[in-house]
């Protein structure tokens, strides 16, 4: 007889070690494969030290008490590979193989470390053989969370994960949310032709944002011959000018145009005119979710881009030419509110798990984790705290 101790947690308490003293059994039969076994028990197999529920715990502490391996391993006294084992038998265990049907579908990029290459010894060319981009695609209707991830950001990428699917989940989706990225719109028209898309506004006001800065600093450098600073009134105001009309106190607003309106000419006219046409866009965007005339949205998409024409500013152009393109997408979030916010706060999600990991190697552990993470919710684990 020999003794093996099992370490399994208390059922309150501090954490205690159970030893087992086995008794070894020996077979008389010559014909018998084994010979000699030892006692065992469903929650201590054979060979083992550890008890089931004490690696179930341990396991359960990563995937659904948001804790990081070496947390839970110093938690429950056990070693890193141990856990880290536990946890992938876990999320292996809880998270499905298949995603169910979703009516409106999320996806997005990620960043995840640097890219790697390799040379072709064939060709003498380099390819990439780790993408730092991760497509990631999500739940917007229900509590899936993120439903799966792949490497690159790519048109075969993207459809690639979406043929996987079978061809009734692919029918169940009706609408999808994308930023502005062709590369996402080309993928969604080739395997879901049938999905209505839709353009996260998020990103159309930031791209406003971005054509009334560039206005702004380059009249800057033509009209003073450098970069602003301190002490240039259009400088000052950059934060403000970036901020929505409807969020402004009058306090704030009218100081503000009539500061642009004291610069001179060259300058603060243009900047004037780039930020009444960026409010004209909020204001058109500020119809989602009122179940708007299509008049009420003529007039206001007019109003926008008869300013930008009438601006004569590159910047403005190049924006609307982009609200252009784009407007069938735009009209979509305007008539249904659909937004890619799900997919913005997974991705924060991920970015918090990879910190907190100090970075993954492995893709598929950070895709487990990820997916672990993000499904707290759904699956009735997430800490209100």
């Amino acid at each position: 007889m020999g003794d093996h101790p099992a370490a399994g947690p208390a059922r309150g308490g501090p954490r205690c070690a159970l030893r087992w003293r086995k008794r070894r059994w020996c077979c008389d039969q010559a014909s018998c494969p084994r010979q000699t076994f030892t006692e065992q028990v469903p929650q201590i197999p054979a060979r083992s030290r550890l008890t089931l529920r004490l690696r179930q715990a341990a396991g359960a502490a990563v995937g659904d008490g948001g804790r990081t391996v070496i947390q839970s391993a110093r938690d429950h006294g056990l070693s890193w590979p141990v856990v880290s084992a536990a946890f992938t038998e876990h999320a292996r265990r809880v998270l499905p193989a298949q995603p169910a049907p979703v009516a409106v579908l999320g996806i997005d990029e990620v960043r995840r470390g640097r890219p790697r290459w390799v040379l072709e010894e064939a060709t003498g060319t380099w390819t990439t053989a780790v993408d730092r981009w991760h497509t990631g695609f999500v739940d917007l209707s229900g509590d899936q969370g993120l439903l799966g991830q792949v490497e690159g950001r790519t048109i075969a990428a993207v459809t690639g994960w979406l043929l996987q699917r079978g061809t009734s989940w692919r029918e169940r989706v009706g609408f999808v949310a994308i930023d502005m990225c062709t590369i996402f719109k080309s993928a969604i028209r080739s395997a879901l032709p049938h999905a209505t898309l839709v353009v996260d506004h998020f990103h159309v006001v930031q791209l406003a944002n971005q054509a009334l800065t560039e206005v702004r600093r380059r009249l800057t450098v033509q009209v003073r011959g450098r970069r602003g600073r301190k002490g240039n009134r259009e400088w000052e105001l950059r934060n403000r000018l970036t901020r929505s009309a409807a969020r402004m106190h009058g306090a704030q607003l009218d100081p503000m145009v009539d500061d642009l309106q004291a610069l001179p000419q060259r300058l603060g006219a243009p900047i004037l005119a780039a930020w009444n046409a960026k409010e004209d866009l909020l204001d058109l965007l500020a119809l989602a979710r009122t179940r708007p005339d299509r008049t009420v949205i003529a007039d206001r998409l007019f109003r926008f881009y008869d300013r930008c024409a009438a601006s004569g500013l590159p910047e403005l152009e190049r924006l609307a030419t982009t609200i252009e393109t784009w407007w069938p997408e735009i009209l979509a979030f305007l008539r249904t509110g659909i937004t890619n916010a799900g997919s913005e706060g997974t991705n924060r999600v991920i970015k918090t798990t990879a910190r907190d990991a100090y970075g993954f190697r492995n893709p598929e552990n950070q895709r487990l984790r990820t997916r672990c993470a993000t499904t707290r919710r759904g699956r009735g684990h997430l800490n209100p705290a």
